[in-house]
């Protein structure tokens, strides 16, 4: 399959955004759709969304036209899943909660526990009512980054080989294992080769196998033809057993921009641009893996005629989005884009300081420009 570069239209309606709005391109989000349909057709495997990466529910419409279901991290997640999707739900929760665990079972098709221990405390309620697995940890990971690391020494996700208890099998129908962070099909196969070194002798014993998330196969440079060889390899091994892949950020990669103002530009040794948005706030992975955000038009410090440090809108210190430049210089009123906004920044937003959440848009395939949701006040409120 050859992909197509990704052509943005945000600019044709800029003019009607107010800031700070997330905007999805409906025709960009398609195209990853198409892409990831196409590894399900050639390669038997079922994909699902991750709604811990992407969870605009205004595009559900869209998604399950191509996808197998959703994947949740516990209960609030499952029931979005359920209400809004309504496909395939599976459930995983590093741990269940007894309050929670009778309606998770109610709306899910798969449940995967982190423990044999929390197995064995409500395998006497799951059995018979949904499919069950275990999650597992290859203790093999080419992460780059510690904090996205599921493989770390001392990590509380999964079971070990040494920790894993072949006796409590019984009633398990699948075996999950997540070891990935926006990474290619090259680093898969190394998670794999441990994956089934510690527990291969087990897969002949299973139903499904969940690969998890962090394949990055949306990404331009993503070896697409080489996964599809990797799925296909691995269930005629294992007698056409059926594999999920469950991405979110490459469902959402590269479909929509978190759009900004300037408010005002204060000298301090050099220009600092106070912008609408939150790098605290809006974008947190700027500061925690750290992440630098591209921004259309803008280049890394001084490699374009005027140098601005991007800052949010909060009393926070270090609320600093990075140093950019640009063509010409910022004004007041000025709005930026910041490219591939749509993934692990909707779920991850806060109204820290009391700043808005941004509003969430759509930019349909017909152009036309809608506000899905605008939040106020009443959010901060609400959450206080």
């Amino acid at each position: 399959m050859v992909k197509t570069p990704k052509i943005s239209k945000l600019e044709s309606v800029i003019e009607q955004i107010q800031t700070p709005s997330y905007v999805c391109e409906e025709a960009l989000l398609e195209e990853n759709l198409k892409i990831l349909s196409y590894v399900q057709q050639e390669s038997g495997a079922k994909i699902l969304l991750a709604l811990k990466g992407f969870a605009l529910q205004n595009t559900f419409y869209l998604i399950k036209r191509y996808l197998y279901g959703c994947t949740a991290s516990g209960l609030h997640e499952a029931k979005l899943a359920r209400e809004a999707f309504d496909k395939e739900v599976h459930t995983y929760s590093p741990a269940f909660k007894d309050s929670e665990i009778d309606e998770i079972i109610k709306i899910s098709d798969h449940i995967v526990f982190n423990s044999f221990a929390q197995w064995q405390k409500f395998k006497s309620k799951v059995f018979g009512h949904v499919s069950c697995g275990i999650r597992v940890n290859p203790e093999t990971s080419l992460a780059p980054v510690a904090l996205y690391d599921p493989c770390a020494k001392y990590s509380r996700l999964g079971v070990t080989k040494k920790a894993f208890k072949e006796e409590l099998l019984e009633g398990l129908d699948g075996l999950h294992f997540h070891a990935l962070c926006e990474q290619n099909v090259d680093a898969l196969e190394k998670v794999l080769e441990g994956f089934e070194n510690a527990f291969g002798k087990y897969i002949s014993r299973m139903k499904w196998v969940n690969f998890g998330g962090g394949h990055h196969i949306t990404r331009e440079d993503y070896d697409i033809e080489r996964l599809i060889r990797v799925i296909k390899n691995f269930k005629k091994r294992y007698n056409d057993i059926t594999v999920y892949l469950e991405p979110g950020e490459a469902v959402g990669w590269q479909s929509g921009a978190l759009v900004a103002s300037v408010l005002d530009i204060v000298e301090n040794d050099m220009q600092i641009a106070i912008l609408d948005t939150s790098a605290e706030a809006h974008m947190p992975d700027t500061l925690a893996m750290p992440y630098r955000a591209q921004i259309r038009g803008g280049e890394k410090p001084n490699e374009k005629a005027y140098t601005y440090r991007l800052a949010g809108n909060t009393c926070l210190a270090g609320d600093i989005i990075g140093d950019y430049s640009f063509d010409n210089p910022l004004k007041i009123g000025d709005k930026l884009i910041f490219e591939d906004m749509m993934h692990y920044t909707i779920v991850k937003n806060t109204t820290f300081n009391g700043i808005k959440l941004p509003d969430l848009a759509l930019l349909t395939k017909d152009g036309d420009y809608k506000v899905l949701k605008h939040f106020g006040y009443e959010e901060y409120r609400r959450r206080n």
